[in-house]
Formats: structure tokens, sequence, C-alpha cells
């Protein structure tokens, strides 16, 4: 009898003098088939944040071999682009995770190996800083070891592209073709002797220096920050991550000088001991920066994941609750403030452009709309926000003025093209004085007065993981099964479009219409009133996310409708599969 092709792949493991002692025990340990057959029953792969997946043995698995094979075939699409590219060199970075930096070490002399240039950064750094290294050296290429706000049982491997964004689709399949071919004997260059030869430098303070400074000149009333900074007391937790030297250090160069940093979740380490997951979106996560500000006295509560690109926000009420701010909450309350705070001082560009995720909210359309600038979609992936800004440089059509996406991305300026929780503490921390100074109001004031004024958009995500190799083609059946619905309403309101975006159409009226959109494997759904349901299969992870925007002319009437819509949605659409 045939052996099973996992089990095929599990033994030419255990058999190759490629894999060492340790992995080999890792292996031979084994004793759950379905175990076996989930580390082995196919390789991981790119999705819209690179290569991810759980630690261990395995080609479904990441791994030392997985990091050297993965930059071995990085490097040979780099040295296709000729030998300047390959002395413009590769920068890299890492956050505070298992492997995190003996995986980025193997990827610098990886690269040496294939002579090709390597900026190794001497310590852990944010993902936002490994964008701006990119520009900042004219590297042709970057690469972020992290799994970001995922489980300590999970490490990543991003990788940049020579502007400083996320890879694009091009290279990343001429990259996985490479991988196709690529056995798992990859060659490493001694380090010494790669410092030797000009294939590997070592990036320190300077980086970091010029870095900040570019954070700062993204700032817009810096003077009333020098000046009143120390009225707003701050709480702030890295969750063990990358991100505690430079938040602390922004805020207090821009004069917040009563920033306090919850101590048990201050240095970097990999097992999280405080959190179930590093995610500044689940609630449990702020158990202790919420103790530590009601101890402290402080109006605002700030936490970045590990890698430092994901910012989430609490706010103080005037009755001393604190509220957790959604990501789209955030979103709205910064274009709010970016755009009137330019449009008061006359220096709102007549081209200006907001670009945002397509599954974020619809409340930024209405604000955008009210100060007369553009706002584009673009698909879930902040690299698709980096590829915009890239186009409005080489075509000199549009002013870059702010891009976000729903899971705690922000950016505003060019100096990087990817989510900065840095500068997005930066700003939320100003944003907050301004009002409190100005206006005598806290971020929850003025999010009530943004929805007065542009209706009450509440936005909801319900994420479902399905593990696995079953888990895939359950999935695969769940989009099937929303592609074929046909309700004309969901929670009482009218369906007036359907976008399969897939194919790259879309239902309006009972015609199917080209949608000017990416094709991407997501499934939406726009009501008659502004709002949306968006289904959309992760591409780097073993889930489904559902993403809910619900308006209304009030905050009781978003909540009836938004629990009405959900409940309809899951029984109806799927069959009550939830």
């Amino acid at each position: 009898m045939l052996k099973k092709e996992y089990m095929v792949r599990y033994q030419e493991w255990m058999d190759s003098p490629c894999f060492d002692r340790e992995t080999k025990a890792e292996l031979a340990a084994l004793t759950d088939e379905k175990e076996i057959e989930d580390r082995f029953y196919c390789d991981l792969e790119f999705g819209t944040g690179g290569m991810r997946g759980m630690l261990g043995a395995g080609t479904n698995r990441m791994n030392r071999y997985r990091i050297r094979r993965l930059t071995y075939s990085l490097g040979q699409v780099i040295c296709e682009q000729g030998e300047e590219a390959m002395k413009r060199g590769v920068a890299i970075a890492f956050d505070s995770r298992r492997f995190s930096d003996q995986f980025a070490l193997e990827t610098a002399l990886a690269l040496a190996a294939s002579g090709i240039k390597a900026y190794l950064f001497e310590s852990l750094r944010s993902t936002p800083e490994l964008s701006f290294a990119v520009r900042d050296k004219g590297a042709i290429a970057g690469v972020m070891i992290t799994a970001s706000h995922n489980p300590k049982e999970y490490n990543g491997y991003k990788v940049y592209w020579e502007d400083g964004a996320q890879l694009p689709p091009a290279q990343a399949d001429r990259i996985m073709e490479k991988m196709k071919d690529c056995g798992w004997d990859v060659p490493l260059a001694e380090k010494e002797r790669a410092v030797s030869q000009g294939l590997l430098e070592i990036l320190g303070t300077e980086t970091d220096d010029r870095y900040i400074e570019r954070v700062g000149q993204q700032l817009l009333h810096p003077e009333m920050s020098r000046e009143n900074g120390s009225g707003l007391k701050i709480v702030y937790t890295p969750l063990h991550g990358a991100g505690r030297v430079f938040v602390k250090r922004i805020l207090n160069e821009m004069g917040f000088d009563s920033v306090f940093t919850v101590p048990e979740q201050e240095l970097p380490d990999g097992e999280f001991p405080t959190v179930e997951v590093p995610n500044p979106e689940d609630e449990g996560a702020w158990r202790l920066a919420l103790d530590y500000g009601r101890r402290q006295d402080a109006e605002l509560l700030l936490a970045t994941d590990p890698d430092s690109d994901r910012l989430g926000v609490q706010c103080r009420d005037s009755g001393g609750t604190y509220h957790h701010l959604t990501g789209n909450q955030v979103g709205a309350i910064l274009t709010y403030y970016i755009l009137s705070s330019q449009k008061k001082e006359n220096r709102l560009p007549e081209d200006g452009i907001i670009v945002q995720s397509v599954v974020s909210t619809a409340l930024t359309e209405k604000i955008a709309a009210d100060f007369g600038v553009s706002l584009v979609k673009v698909p879930v992936g902040f690299k698709f926000i980096g590829e915009r800004i890239k186009e409005m440089e080489e075509t000199g059509k549009g002013t870059f003025l702010f891009g976000f996406e729903e899971s705690l991305g922000y950016l505003k300026g060019t100096y990087a093209r990817d989510k900065d929780a840095v500068l997005g503490a930066a700003l939320v921390a100003e944003a907050a004085l301004y009002y409190k100074m100005t206006e005598g109001k806290n971020l929850i004031q003025i999010l009530e007065e943004i929805y007065e004024q542009y209706g009450c958009f509440l936005d909801e995500q319900v994420a479902r993981v399905f593990t696995g190799k079953d888990g895939k083609e359950r999935i695969r059946q769940i989009m099937g099964t929303l592609r074929e619905d046909e309700q004309p309403c969901l929670g009482g309101q009218k369906i007036v479009s359907r976008e399969y975006y897939q194919s790259g159409k879309q239902l309006r009226s009972g015609r199917l219409e080209e949608l000017d959109f990416p094709k991407v494997n997501m499934m939406g759904l726009t009501f008659e009133n502004g709002g949306f349901i968006k289904a959309r299969p992760s591409g780097t992870e073993p889930k489904i996310r559902f993403y809910f925007c619900i308006a209304a002319d009030s905050r009781r009437q978003a909540l009836d409708r938004m629990e009405k819509t959900k409940k309809e949605f899951f029984q109806l659409s799927l069959d009550n599969s939830f």
C-alpha cells in the first residue's frame, strides 16, 4: 500500500542529512498521525502579510530551514535584478518572538552566501522602522521576522520591496516559484567573514534617530504638546514587544512627560506571560493597563503589539470610565483631526486623498466628502495602501493625507509604507491633548460629535477559526454559500449591491456589472444606508473574517440593527453553521 504523501514528506525529513538532531528528535516524538499530517500536508504560503505559521519542524511550520529556503529564494529573485540590486542589499529586523533573533541572523547569512548585502539591526525593532530602513538605506528589499499579534506559538517572515511596502504579488509569485526548485540544504555565510567582506552591516541608533525625526515631522500641533504635554496622563504597554523604546521616546520628545509604562509588560518576552495573545484588539490584553491606568488616574491608555505596527487605544470619559476604541473609531477620529486641523490652517491640499482598506468603516467616506477629500478603498493588507502612495508619487496625481485599516493600522506621511504604531501613539496623544486644551473635551466626546454630524456607524468583526486540511474545505464551502445567497435584505436593511470580488463582478439592481477593484477572495453586501457586510478568508491564518458596518440615526438603533443583522446573516446565509 502506498504511503500517504504527508508521511512520505515526514520520512524524508527523518532520513535527510539536511536536518539536525534536534529537529529529528522533535519529529520522532510525534505520536498523533493527525499532527504529522498537519505539519506535512502542505507548504506554508504567502498571504497578505507574507508568510506566517506555527513554530516547529515540518513543511507547514516556521523553522530555521523554512527561513533559509525562503531567504535563498528571495535572494535568487534579487540576483535576477542584477549586481546593483545585490549591492543595494536587504534590510532585516526582528521583534521579541521566539527565535526571531536567530531567524533574522540566518536570513542575513543566507543572503550573504548568495553575495547579497544584508543590513541587520543590532537588536529588536518595529516593523515600521524596518519599512523606513529599506527606504533610508536604498535597499532593494527588506525582511521583518514577526508574527505580529498572533499567539506565542507563531512566528513569521514579512518581505518588503524597494519602496518600503510589503512585497507586491508579482515578486511574491516569483519567490514561490523559486521555492519549488529549492532544496532544504541552503548554505550560510560565516558571520565574521560576511562582515569583513562588507556583506553584513549592523544597523543601530543612527537609523533610529532618522526614523524618529521623520515620525515627528508628521505631527500637527507640536508647539501645543511641548507646552502642555505634561497635562495629559498616559499609560502605555508594549505587551512584551518592540515598541517600548520608541513609543516612549517619541512621546517624551513631544512633551508628554507623564507617560507610565505597565511594569509587568515593559520588557520584551517571547512567552508573553501576562496575556493569552499579545493583541491590542483582545480585551484580555488590557487587564493590567486598565488597573494601572486607574491607579495613575490616566486619561489615555495605549498598547502596541509585538512588532509595534498596531496601536490599541482606550480613553477615559468625563465620568471616569475607560472606553476601548475600535480601529475604525480611531481611524475616524484621526481622519477628522487631520482634515479639520489642516483646513483650519489652510493647508488642506485640493488633491488630498485618504486611503483605507475596503473592510474599514464607511463613516470616513462621510468625513472625507465633507472636507472635499477623495477616499480610496484598497484590498486588505497595508501593502495596498503603500502601493497607492507609490502610484501617487509616480503619477503626480493626488496627495496622500492618511491611511488606515480597521485592524489598528495607521500611517500619515510617506517616510514608511506600512502601518506605524509609534506614529499612531503620537497622533492619538496629540489629538487627545488638542481637544482637551482647545475644547475641554475628551476623545469619546469628539467621537460622539462625529456621530451626530455624520451619522452613527458601528463596526464589528467576527472571526471563526477552522484548522487543518478540513478547515480549508469548510472555509471554501462557506464562501460558496455566500456567493449563491439571494436575500433582498438583512436586519431590516435593503441590500442594493452584491460584490463578488474574486470574479470582479457586482450585482446591482438585478444587473451584473464589472467591479472596479482588484480580484481578491472576498464577498460583500452593501446596504441602502451605506453600511455593509464583507466576508474574507485570511491569507495567513486558518480563519474566515466577517466585517459588519451598520449605519443608523442613533447608537441604540445601530446596536439593535447590528444584533439583528448578525443573527440573520449567520442563521440564514450560513445555514446555522455557527
